[in-house]
């Protein structure tokens, strides 16, 4: 079954002093795009998620993003002490120099100068590392779970949309048979407007004949519906992935054999047929786009 490029997902995981969130989604992408937004504690984890990542979603346009809980109390950030001794000492000589008041408010005043805080960062333990890639795999697994039901449902419309040009090129039949009898008729009458002029029946029969050779559309209509079986059988493989890239070419030989169908068809009646089966594969192409 297909799977679609379109998706959710969410998975969270818990360390002894973490709780991990992350959110996963996706769009369609003739690649895989994937943008990765998590805090800085995990970024040296970005790399080795990324492998990981691709070989589970192979295409689409995919943003994931990671937020960081405390359970516990913990901090590594830490005021810098002998800065800020360095800055008052800065503070009071200007003061001096150029006769100024003292600051009503040292604390204020100090911890808005520059590397008032020092953060200290730490090493990513083995627990914390397994949380985030535990919580990254779980929102993948939901995404690719979304994945499926959204290509089940993209299934029953292109099952629906090719049953439509299947009934179609089947009514296509009776207009194909009395198109000869309206062509013969045609000419018929054409060359009775001539007046005074003799022909020869047998070389009219010939010509026609000639003429409905390159009307035929039987070999249009025995690939068209190969091309509808084919496109059928590509959307239930085994394996679902992967397969929106062919079922986009299939499609366009499809609109190949229609197009072609059309400019032969010489019949106001068939050109209306054409004319919907053409609408009907528009709106496979559209949604072929968003097949993995």
């Amino acid at each position: 079954m297909i799977q679609s490029m379109t998706g959710f997902g969410r998975g969270t995981a818990s360390s002894a002093s973490k709780k991990i969130t992350v959110e996963i989604k996706s769009l369609n992408s003739k690649q895989l795009d994937l943008s990765m937004r998590v805090p800085s504690y995990f970024r040296e984890l970005e790399v080795t998620m990324r492998g990981e990542i691709a070989s589970r979603l192979q295409r689409g346009k995919v943003d994931l993003s990671g937020t960081v809980e405390s359970i516990v109390a913990e901090s590594n950030a830490a005021i810098n002490i002998e800065l800020l001794a360095q800055y008052k000492g800065q503070v009071e000589a200007m003061k001096q120099a150029l006769g100024l008041p003292e600051p009503a408010d040292w604390y204020a005043t100090l911890l808005r100068l520059p590397d008032a805080i020092k953060t200290e960062l730490k090493q990513i333990d083995s627990a914390d590392e397994k949380a985030f890639r535990d919580a990254c795999l779980e929102a993948v697994e939901a995404l690719v779970v979304f994945r499926r039901a959204e290509g089940e449902r993209l299934c029953g419309f292109f099952e629906g949309k090719i049953r439509n040009i299947s009934e179609l090129l089947d009514s296509v039949e009776p207009f194909e048979a009395g198109r000869v009898a309206k062509i013969r008729q045609r000419l018929e009458e054409q060359l009775s407007r001539l007046e005074g002029i003799d022909y020869d029946r047998c070389r009219l029969e010939q010509e026609l004949i000639f003429y409905i050779e390159k009307l035929d559309v039987t070999e249009e209509k025995t690939r068209l519906r190969s091309h509808l079986r084919y496109f059928t059988d590509t959307l239930h493989l085994p394996d679902g992935s992967g397969q929106g890239k062919k079922l986009g070419f299939i499609a366009q030989e499809m609109g190949r054999e229609i197009n072609t169908l059309g400019s032969k068809a010489n019949d106001p009646d068939m050109q209306k047929i054409v004319v919907r089966m053409k609408d009907e594969l528009e709106q496979i192409k559209e949604q072929v786009l968003n097949v993995l």
